[in-house]
């Protein structure tokens, strides 16, 4: 592997070590890899999946790379973009443990392939629209160290713009299976959360199958195995814009929910949330159906207002067509 050349200043001044290549080190020596690593912090693996996101991914890469956090591993799986996002990921790929660009089978099956190739102590994935908080790793290392009985990690996130406004900020004091089962009132972000590769051992790979609501089915099977632990920091960015796939087809990410809480057997829960989600419709085309009367209404109205207009005129032009006879 080449030794990294530090042309990004923002990047350069926070990794610091000169044998730092993308979370590893090619020298062996005990001594290189304490001043790498003082504080013995757990080695973080993230996977990107990504696929046509050239227009965010950039962003989403530093946001990694500019943790400075000194034990990390960061992996990219790209669905065979036909975008730039090859481009951007060639520019960094000097700081990857891995990277790929190929045909997948969708997004879970995209970070399954990157946890492959993953040898951290804690995993996480982060989409390639969405981005971390400044000191995101640090907190989350220091909590797991704090923690170490926890099956997975969750702090705060918030849902943004394409400017950077936050107009949704979500935080969990507690992740239970129950709070899980009722996911559409306690959810999380997904960015957010952090888990041991113990967890992953044991709970995942992510059911290939689910396409939506893949990271909730991976939560209920460790809250049925572990315990969650909670921080109030601020750890990840949702971006929500048009083409992102839980805005664009936000009406599946809840038939998936559903039909994953159902599955695992909560079919109380289920249907308490299939029954709010049809009493929303319900009062949404109710809502919708009044509008559409009252537009009728306006419609007929302009129609009979124009209807004595046009009459008007037809009876003017035939005075008017009369008169020139005449003439």
């Amino acid at each position: 592997m080449p030794r990294p050349i530090w042309g990004d200043s923002r990047i350069a001044p926070t990794l610091g070590f000169e044998c730092f290549i993308a979370g590893a080190t090619n020298c062996q020596e005990k001594s290189c890899r304490t001043k790498m690593n003082p504080a013995g912090l757990p080695k973080i693996s993230i996977v990107t999946p990504s696929f046509n996101q050239g227009r965010y991914l950039e962003k989403t890469i530093l946001s990694v790379l500019e943790q400075g956090y000194p034990n990390l591993e960061y992996i990219i799986i790209d669905g065979k973009s036909s975008d730039n996002s090859v481009e951007i990921i060639k520019k960094y790929e000097k700081y990857l443990k891995y990277w790929v660009s190929e045909e997948d089978r969708g997004q879970s099956h995209a970070i399954n392939k990157g946890f492959a190739h993953a040898t951290g102590d804690l995993l996480g994935w982060l989409n390639s629209d969405d981005y971390y908080a400044a000191g995101a790793l640090k907190t989350v290392a220091e909590t797991a160290l704090a923690t170490p009985a926890a099956g997975a990690i969750v702090g705060a996130g918030a849902m943004v713009d394409e400017t950077g406004n936050v107009f949704l900020s979500v935080a969990r004091t507690a992740i239970t299976l129950e709070s899980l089962y009722n996911w559409f009132d306690e959810f999380f972000w997904q960015p957010s959360c952090f888990f041991p590769k113990e967890t992953w051992k044991h709970c995942g790979p992510l059911d290939e199958n689910v396409h939506y609501a893949m990271d909730l089915d991976f939560w209920i099977k460790i809250a049925k195995k572990f315990t969650f632990t909670t921080t109030h920091a601020t750890l990840s960015f949702n971006l929500k814009h048009p083409k992102a796939k839980t805005t664009e087809f936000s009406y599946l990410s809840h038939v998936d929910a559903v039909m994953v809480i159902m599955r695992h057997g909560a079919e109380k829960e289920a249907r308490k949330l299939l029954e709010e989600y049809t009493r929303v419709l319900h009062k949404s085309a109710l809502d919708n159906e009044e509008l559409l009367i009252q537009k009728c209404l306006e419609i007929q109205k302009l129609r009979e207002k124009y209807k004595k207009i046009s009459g008007c005129l037809i009876e003017a032009f035939k005075i008017l067509g009369r008169k020139i006879i005449s003439i």
